[in-house]
């Protein structure tokens, strides 16, 4: 087993290979890997971290939630993909993402497409 390639390394060598796809929340996440005492190695991702959050009026736009809504019915609204939801969620300080849509007429951001903030991934921990 001890020359077994890095989970990473081995999906460089096939083109367009990643663990996850570009539309997960996972896919900028690095892959860790512990080796038991009896030499097998279990792969996991790495905690995500996310960018802190700040008032950024020109990357989001505020929504008051409906009776009724939910976080994919949301996701599929402004992204065209209720998996998506996870992209609201990372804009508004909640741990659980019912919060989002738990209470009508809370008032959440909501980012836009494409245009919320990736780079830098500050010290939030999801």
């Amino acid at each position: 087993m001890a020359d077994i390639e890095p989970y990473e390394n081995a999906l460089d060598a096939i083109p367009g290979a990643h663990p996850y796809p570009r539309t997960s929340r996972y896919h900028d996440a690095e892959i860790g890997i512990h080796r038991r005492p009896d030499g097998t190695e279990v792969r996991y991702t790495k905690r995500r971290l996310l960018p802190p959050l700040v008032e950024t009026e020109d990357e989001t736009q505020s929504h008051t939630v409906s009776s009724g809504e939910r976080p994919d019915l949301l996701g599929q609204r402004y992204f065209g993909d209720p998996a998506q939801w996870w992209q609201i969620a990372d804009a508004n300080p909640v741990l659980d993402p019912r919060e989002l849509t738990d209470e009508a007429g809370n008032v959440i951001e909501i980012p836009l497409a494409g245009g919320f903030p990736r780079a830098d991934r500050g010290d939030r921990r999801v």
